[in-house]
């Protein structure tokens, strides 16, 4: 196996854990408003991401890094072509940042309902723009080589937003809002946990109505990747159902195990559709980004596994250990002084 294959993988590996993780993660932070009545709620829905939220997005950071060193022709094509949507993501992930550390610092309703649309919108916006992205790349966008012999992207935001893609955004902002319920039904206690057990249902049911529409338009549209992907669309289906069959009888740690391992495999099967190719072009193959035309020199990509294979382990169990440690439900008696924020105290 190659170096760019391991790498191409590796990466794939890098996005199943971002989707999982911070998809629950968007999950939660959509549906702050409607599994909370209260401030002793909504502090409570908040208090199961306090812990792992910001770790979720190191998934990100070094997958966007990975790629960068590993296929930096990947890198630039990607992040030029798809600037627009990149930056609103971008945008999205700092203000939903500001937003958990600052709703509470200071004890008015009024400032804790504006950081709270925050948390819903800043979640809301990359669960779709993301799988609009990932939609737009399995499908080929408009690349063609330039006068410097590099490809590059010609079209525009709008050749982004067609119909195939936003079917994906719609995929992913329900997947993760489904996902995001069934970890709220495993965390909590009390209100919180039948809102959430409710929802999940429901948004289950909506999400897979979608995925499978977006899976069968994918066979349909993409019949050179029909064979590898068409058992991966089934197995990614039978997931999602078996999750929402555990939810149906109230076990919440197989329904959000399911959740996950469905999300790995859709995940999974849109690189499967891609190998070897990393960004197909709608233009014609010829201008195709593949793992060997737009990989780093074998050299580069030989050090980087070693630090893979070093560093990888020591993320996995940290992240891991962190889980273990807060793995305890949560619920809205636990929430002391709901009402009082960390600057009004200083004034007690």
């Amino acid at each position: 196996m190659s170096f760019q294959t391991v790498w191409f993988l590796l990466i794939g590996v890098l996005w199943v854990g971002y989707f999982i993780l911070e998809g629950f993660d968007f999950g939660v932070g959509m549906l702050l408003p409607f599994v909370s009545r209260n401030e002793a709620d909504r502090r409570a829905v908040l208090t199961t991401l306090g812990p792992v939220w910001d770790g979720n997005e190191v998934w990100l950071l070094v997958a966007g890094g990975a790629t960068f060193a590993a296929f930096p022709e990947w890198y630039a094509t990607l992040f030029s072509g798809f600037y627009l949507p990149l930056f609103l993501i971008l945008v999205g992930l700092i203000v939903r940042g500001v937003a958990f550390e600052y709703r509470s610092k200071y004890g008015k309703a009024q400032w804790r309902q504006r950081w709270d649309i925050a948390i819903v919108v800043s979640s809301a916006l990359p669960s779709l723009l993301w799988g609009v992205a990932f939609a737009n790349i399995v499908r080929g966008v408009p690349l063609e080589k330039a006068s410097s012999g590099s490809i590059e992207y010609v079209g525009g935001f709008f050749n982004l937003l067609n119909p195939y893609a936003l079917l994906g955004g719609v995929v992913t902002l329900t997947v993760f809002l489904a996902h995001g319920a069934h970890f709220l039904a495993l965390k909590t206690a009390g209100d919180i946990r039948v809102r959430a057990h409710d929802l999940a249902i429901k948004l289950g049911l909506v999400a897979a109505v979608a995925a499978v529409a977006f899976l069968l338009w994918s066979n349909l549209m993409l019949p050179s990747i029909n064979a590898k992907f068409a058992t991966l669309s089934i197995l990614t289906a039978l997931f999602w159902v078996a999750g929402l069959a555990a939810n149906f009888v109230r076990r919440e740690g197989y329904a959000f195990l399911f959740s996950s391992i469905a999300i790995a495999t859709f995940v999974s099967g849109l690189f499967t559709a891609l190998y070897p190719k990393v960004m197909p072009s709608s233009l014609g193959s010829q201008f195709d980004l593949t793992i060997t035309n737009a990989s780093s020199t074998e050299y580069t990509l030989k050090v980087m596994t070693i630090v893979a294979v070093v560093m990888t382990p020591l993320v996995l169990v940290y992240q891991g250990w962190t889980y273990w440690v807060f793995r305890k439900r949560v619920s809205a008696s636990q929430i002391q002084n709901p009402e009082v924020g960390i600057l009004d105290t200083l004034h007690l």
